[in-house]
């Protein structure tokens, strides 16, 4: 078992996400020999095994192209250990993406994994954001102010908005953390950059609701078009789905800011970004050598600054600022040799953490 790497050209496409910018491209993926073929590219899907953007192995096998689904689908337990394995049916619910916000994204909501409502192969989708890089004054809408109710919500979307005016707005700096639970009103502002790690139920798709698109209207190919059609909105569920007796304002806010421990300290610095039941997050910045202690489940790793080699098991994998590799949990102890590199590695909460 040996770290692998995953190719780094799984985009969504335009008229998925035409809020979309040129960063990820331009920035983030500039040294990679992708072509840049793509007029936008609002994300990259770093990590998955959901069904609409998988992730595919770099080389695949002579010469088929090879998914992370289909490869821990062949031995589970050693890429996920067991406890995982066992909770998700031998599935990972990791999905990372980096994401480019070239303009503003609808106001939106996710159900509860488990909500009554989803269909067949839907699932919530709990989510944190760890940002990257911001325009001046860019910010993100997280949460309805202070005495904002149901009522006041459904009547300023039926008389067409604006419905960011009832959104507490925070402007950012890049390393910002937030989490986002089930049942929150958000919406990622325009210019702003970050990585996105989500809790998705393997086999099945995240599901997001949204409330409001900003009034816009596109073509076909997914540009602004007075003319043109709105995204389809989803007010009934989204309206459902929102969590009315939890807090709001300042104090909502407060809440959706994890508290960042520092776990080692030297020439790589390891934080640990999000400890949460859905997934755990750590960021590996510096130049130096860090040893990081088996954990028992796989390590999902996207590098977003510099380079790293990453050995673990009976390989290494060099990742470059752009590229995500995935770490096996039968690989044991791992090694990451940063080169100026920032790796963002994920992996999901086993044993309380």
């Amino acid at each position: 078992m040996k770290p692998l790497l995953l190719r780094a050209d799984n985009f969504t496409p335009p008229t998925r996400t035409p809020w979309g910018g040129r960063k990820i491209l331009e920035r983030y993926k500039t040294g990679l020999g992708l072509g840049g073929g793509e007029p936008v590219v609002g994300e990259a899907w770093e990590v998955s095994v959901e069904p609409d953007f998988p992730s595919r192995l770099v080389g695949g096998d002579g010469g088929v192209e090879v998914t992370l689904a289909d490869t821990i689908a062949g031995a589970p337990v050693d890429w996920l250990g067991a406890e995982v394995a066992a909770r998700y049916g031998g599935q990972t619910p990791l999905l990372v993406k980096l994401l480019d916000s070239a303009d503003n994204l609808s106001v939106q909501v996710h159900p509860a994994d488990g909500d009554p409502g989803l269909a067949h192969g839907e699932s919530g989708k709990p989510e944190s954001w760890l940002v990257l890089e911001a325009d001046p004054g860019a910010g993100l809408y997280l949460g309805f102010a202070d005495g904002v109710g149901r009522g006041e919500v459904e009547r300023c979307i039926s008389e067409d908005g604006p419905l960011d005016e009832l959104l507490n707005f925070v402007e950012v700096e890049p390393g910002d953390v937030f989490v986002i639970g089930a049942g929150s009103a958000h919406a990622i502002g325009r210019g702003v950059t970050l990585v996105e790690p989500q809790f998705v139920a393997p086999g099945r798709r995240g599901i997001t609701y949204r409330y409001w698109d900003w009034n816009r209207r596109y073509d076909a190919q997914g540009h602004l078009d007075p003319a043109g059609e709105p995204r389809a909105l989803h007010l009934a569920r989204s309206l459902e789905v929102t969590d009315w007796e939890g807090p709001r304002g300042e104090a909502f806010v407060a809440q959706c800011r994890p508290r960042i421990p520092v776990l080692e300290s030297g020439d790589v610095t390891r934080r640990r970004l999000v400890g949460w039941e859905w997934f755990v997050v750590e960021q590996w910045q510096g130049d130096g050598v860090l040893k990081v202690d088996p954990v028992d489940t796989l390590w999902a790793i996207t590098c977003v600054g510099g380079r790293a080699v990453v050995t673990a098991g009976d390989g290494e994998v060099l990742v470059r600022c752009g590229e995500s590799c995935v770490v096996p949990a039968a690989a044991g102890a791992l090694e990451a040799r940063l080169e100026g590199g920032s790796l963002i590695a994920t992996r999901s909460s086993v044993g309380g953490a």
